[in-house]
């Protein structure tokens, strides 16, 4: 007999809320429950003021979970919620910034264990192809022979596994997750963890915790076989995912994705702007769909606008890595799961990738 969903909740039901006196699932302290493949697991949230108060409850809580029946491991992390009452300001007024985005690595940054590089892929803007970007490199430094991760941080929309085609349930083992591989690349993603289509109603706090797990309590490597290169799949945005992740990660540097139009540049500024923030050098930027060629001259079509990455990279003064064309390869490689540095190796998307990927590992490993 294996426990379900609802067995889990009636045994977290018996844990009373300090607060409220009511059961923890009636209380709405139960976040993100799972229940799967001998593992049961939650997001326990309650205020940060008495977050200190609910470690009992936590400890509790994972017995009760691991006393189930099929359950051979069981995990509770307890978390904060946001601080309400955001007020917003009028444009030009002067917002005090988080003192944790200063202008120096912070201190408690570091690398996974058994990673020696790690590169960000971040976009300002969401629907501009960063995570084409993100798998299309993972798996051009995988065909330059070198050991490659692909960290999918996109809490709230995680497409790596289905771009790379890869789906399964990350194995619990000498206290670390074991990611899965597909085309020579180690693939972690809270993906692997909610169903496909579930939505991530999560607060910042709780994303962030993820975050934090996946970076850290993931086997990316051994003393024996390093990896070479972890490449993150940032969310878009400057919110509170990507402030967790330069807090805790130390990274090499950051690849900027933006399609030509002015309206997504604006936000690539903002991305470009944390990263300085934080002392993370930029290490290009990629256009992505630049142009659609012709089908029956070749010449480039500019759709979204024309130039647009190039002057930015200037104004950045950073190396443009490529401008990426609209190309059906590229599409299909994403639906099918196999990224078009595999699927069409010989189109002009593909050596874009595979170029900038060349680029990126002479800047990290000089």
């Amino acid at each position: 007999m294996t426990a379900t969903l609802d067995d889990a909740r009636a045994a977290l039901d018996r844990i009373a809320d300090p607060a409220s006196g009511q059961g923890l699932v009636k209380a709405g302290l139960v976040q993100g429950l799972v229940v799967r493949n001998g593992r049961a697991g939650f997001m326990l949230e309650v205020p940060a003021s008495v977050v200190a108060s609910y470690a009992p409850v936590r400890e509790a809580a994972e017995k009760a979970l691991a006393a189930l029946p099929g359950v051979e491991q069981a995990q509770v992390v307890l978390t904060a919620q946001a601080a309400e009452g955001a007020t917003r300001v009028r444009k030009g007024a002067k917002i005090s910034e988080d003192p944790q985005a200063r202008m120096v690595p912070p201190p408690e940054a570091e690398k996974p264990q058994h990673v020696r590089h790690v590169i960000a892929v971040a976009s300002g803007k969401g629907g501009v192809g960063k995570s084409t970007v993100s798998t299309n490199l993972a798996v051009a430094f995988a065909k330059m022979g070198l050991r490659v991760g692909l960290l999918d941080a996109d809490i709230y929309g995680p497409s790596a596994p289905k771009m790379m085609g890869v789906d399964g349930d990350p194995l619990f083992e000498n206290e670390k997750l074991q990611p899965l591989e597909a085309h020579g690349v180690k693939l972690m993603s809270i993906g692997f963890i909610v169903d496909e289509g579930k939505a991530m109603i999560w607060r910042g706090p709780m994303a962030s915790s993820a975050v934090r797990q996946m970076i850290h309590d993931v086997a990316w490597g051994s003393e024996a076989q390093p990896l070479d290169v972890l490449v993150v799949d940032l969310p878009p945005g400057t919110g509170d995912v990507q402030l967790t992740l330069v807090q805790k990660l130390r990274i090499d540097g950051a690849v900027l994705v933006t399609t030509p139009q002015e309206i997504a540049l604006i936000d690539a500024r903002r991305a470009a702007a944390m990263f300085e923030k934080t002392a993370t050098p930029i290490l290009g930027l990629i256009e992505n769909m630049a142009f659609f060629a012709d089908p029956s001259t070749g010449a480039p079509i500019p759709i979204f606008g024309e130039g647009g990455g190039v002057a930015e990279a200037a104004r950045l003064n950073v190396p443009l890595l490529g401008r990426v064309p609209i190309e059906i390869a590229v599409r299909l490689g994403g639906d099918q799961g196999v990224p078009a540095v595999i699927g069409e190796p010989k189109g002009q998307a593909a050596e874009v990738f595979i170029g900038a990927a060349k680029v990126l590992w002479k800047s990290v490993s000089h």
